[in-house]
């Protein structure tokens, strides 16, 4: 058997079975006793609420990984990806549209196979558990937005990416990594200001002691914004959140509306005040330069396996090419993105500790920040005990019960 075939195998199905163990682990950490630290936030009743609510979203993880990887495994040895490569050949056309034609019919399948599954999450645990609040037109609209997005931005870059393999010679891996680095930093500016507004309603803070109180704070804390928004994530979901969004003196502060039911006005300052800390740590521009370096890894790897022929034949290709090459090394670079993504949200989680720790000095609203997280956690139904295993590997915020303790302690 092809060596690069076992090679591939090992890779599908022992990520498969890594998540069918954390999914397992964390099931099994689901603790029927509630953490006195939330007694004065849930009753017994939503606290079993919140854990069957994760037993829903594991249970359908689970099954929808199952029957991705299946469906993966037949299509990778049956030789469905030469079937895509000869069906996108068959219009004749040049390299690089070929292989956006062959990219964009994976897409299409993999959007198919997944569909069930979104549509189910959507309208059927969301909706179940009092989250959904989008229409079947909102979601039709949703996707029909990505993929004209997808094609407007996505193709391009794709293309560029396909004509340096093609003719940049072996320093092309250096012009992709260049030209994907200048198209994240410039999506950073076109995000807010393009991208966002198709998809949701932004709208200024009304005038008011909360939009005074938090542009004193953001005067004391010398960070400089070009407003203060509301953003109608009600439109979707009842789940609630904010963030900052542009770089300098082009942030926005954006406040979904249902936070602003939810908190009151020192809780979404103390909110707002840990956002904050991640700018002042400076932990945006330090996890852009770990991306930075993360990509250019990857393209060099990446250049290492192009048209290799050993490849091309544990998954029946006919043909040699670049676009079929970026394709079949997703697979081969999971374990290597699996590793980096352990390393970065090890940082991520750190960086949390960091961020509340500055909202606890800047604002001297411990009880504030705490009050806040329990009724976000109440608010978005938050798994109180993941398993130290889930946490490791996915997880990019500490879990609550851990952030609440570290807040405690810094007094």
């Amino acid at each position: 058997m092809n060596s690069w075939l076992i090679f591939l195998l090992v890779i599908i199905i022992g990520s498969y079975l890594l998540e069918l163990l954390i999914s397992f682990l964390n099931l099994k950490a689901l603790d029927p006793k509630l953490p006195a630290e939330f007694t004065d936030i849930f009753d017994s009743q939503e606290y079993a609420k919140s854990q069957e609510y994760t037993r829903a979203k594991t249970n359908l993880s689970l099954v929808s990984g199952s029957i991705s990887t299946v469906g993966t495994l037949i299509f990778l040895l049956l030789g469905g990806f030469n079937l895509v490569d000869t069906f996108a050949r068959s219009f004749e056309l040049n390299a690089i549209l070929t292989g956006l034609i062959f990219a964009a019919t994976l897409t299409l399948l993999g959007f198919l196979l997944n569909l069930p599954f979104s549509l189910y999450s959507t309208f059927g645990i969301e909706d179940k558990f009092g989250f959904n609040k989008t229409t079947v037109s909102t979601y039709i609209l949703d996707i029909l937005k990505s993929a004209l997005l997808m094609i407007i931005l996505g193709g391009p870059l794709l293309a560029l990416i396909l004509w340096f393999f093609e003719a940049a010679g072996s320093l092309a891996w250096v012009y992709c990594w260049i030209g994907v680095v200048l198209f994240s930093i410039l999506m950073q500016f076109l995000a807010p200001a393009l991208i966002m507004p198709l998809f949701n309603k932004f709208s200024p803070l009304e005038e008011g002691t909360l939009k005074e109180t938090i542009t004193d704070y953001a005067q004391r804390e010398n960070f400089k914004i070009q407003g203060i928004f509301t953003m109608d994530g009600s439109k979707r979901s009842t789940k609630v959140n904010a963030f900052f969004t542009g770089f300098g003196r082009f942030r926005k502060i954006v406040f979904y509306d249902t936070l602003m039911e939810k908190l009151n006005s020192s809780e979404v300052v103390a909110v707002l005040a840990h956002e904050m800390g991640h700018f002042k740590k400076k932990h945006i521009i330090k996890m852009i330069a770990m991306s930075v370096i993360q990509t250019g890894i990857m393209f060099f790897f990446l250049s290492l396996v192009m048209k290799n022929q050993g490849l091309f034949d544990a998954f029946q290709m006919d043909h040699l090419s670049v676009y079929a090459s970026l394709v079949f090394f997703g697979y081969l670079f999971a374990p290597v993105n699996m590793l980096v993504s352990i390393v970065f949200n090890f940082i991520s989680r750190k960086h949390e500790y960091e961020a509340d720790a500055y909202a606890v000095s800047s604002t001297s609203a411990e009880h504030a920040l705490i009050s806040g997280l329990k009724k976000l956690s109440q608010a978005n139904l938050v798994n109180l005990t993941p398993h130290p295993a889930s946490v490791f590997l996915e997880y990019t915020h500490p879990p609550v019960l851990e952030r609440i303790e570290a807040i405690r302690n810094l007094s």
